[in-house]
């Protein structure tokens, strides 16, 4: 029998991240503070989907993105594990993590604003190989032309501008362009939310089989539920810039153990359009 024990990619111990608030005029001081993340802990296995859920403001998508270091955290610990090495993301300087983008890259949500107008399929999806210095020339595009195959796109699409695509299509660029460096990280930050519902049922197809086949480790960020279940093995609830109730998918639908995670259960809507919506308002518990 194989005991050996599976370090997780992702140690993310008491993490917050909080946002001063100033006085206006000359002089201001700080008056308050936001606190949009606040002493956050979870583990990440590899391979695995961590489903982060919560209504709009919760912290989720700032939590993912302070991971990744596009915010600076304000405190806690980001354990990384790249290369049989352990690293300590938030101590890391800017100059300290480029290096390490390769490894951490974001599906972002708006499948219209997240790509350059300006700049032509081939370009977006090979720029990060060009800012690293990963590969130039006919070995770029023939790696550019291999990712969009991969992500159901055609080579000859290379050619052509972002406008001229749909918005599946254009979402389907950007997970080429997070994909091309062959992560093992990817924050999914409401990757699904801007598209028609059977447009989503393809993307969350694509990414389960690019999971698999390129083994990666994703945390979906998401506000629909019936989305997160599907793709997640574990799911996250974030409540106030905290997370008040972690594990595994099913244990979270069937029988989820914290008043929050109820109420947001009580207001997905029924299919059956007969049957009335029983929402539990959050004021009617105790327990947060």
């Amino acid at each position: 029998m194989n005991d050996l024990k599976i370090e997780p990619l992702l140690k993310v111990k008491n993490f917050s991240k909080h946002f001063p608030i100033y006085s206006q005029g000359f002089g201001r001081k700080q008056i308050d503070v936001i606190k949009a993340v606040d002493n956050v802990s979870f583990n990440l296995n590899p391979g695995e989907t961590l489903g982060l859920v919560g209504e709009s403001g919760s912290g989720k998508t700032t939590c993912a993105r302070t991971i990744l270091r596009a915010l600076k955290p304000t405190s806690g610990t980001v354990i990384f594990r790249t290369n049989g090495e352990a690293i300590d993301l938030v101590k890391l300087k800017e100059r300290e993590l480029k290096p390490l983008r390769t490894q951490m890259q974001m599906i972002f949500q708006d499948p219209f604003s997240s790509l350059n107008p300006r700049m032509t399929v081939g370009d977006i999806v090979g720029e990060p190989l060009y800012i690293h210095k990963l590969a130039r020339g006919k070995e770029l595009i023939d790696r550019v032309d291999d990712m969009l195959v991969k992500v159901g796109m055609k080579p000859e699409h290379r050619q052509r501008y972002p406008h001229a695509f749909s918005g599946g299509q254009r979402q389907r660029i950007g997970i080429a362009r997070a994909l091309i460096m062959r992560p093992s990280l990817v924050v999914c930050d409401e990757a699904v939310s801007a598209l028609d519902v059977s447009v989503q049922a393809q993307v969350i197809n694509l990414l389960e089989d690019l999971q698999e086949e390129l083994n990666l480790t994703y945390i979906f960020v998401a506000h629909d539920l019936s989305v997160v279940r599907h793709i997640s093995n574990r799911v996250a609830v974030m409540h106030q810039g905290k997370i008040v109730e972690i594990d595994e998918t099913e244990s979270i639908f069937e029988t989820p153990q914290h008043a929050y995670t109820r109420m947001l259960l009580s207001a997905i809507p029924h299919p059956d359009p007969d049957i009335k919506l029983e929402f539990t308002p959050i004021s009617d518990s105790t327990e947060i």
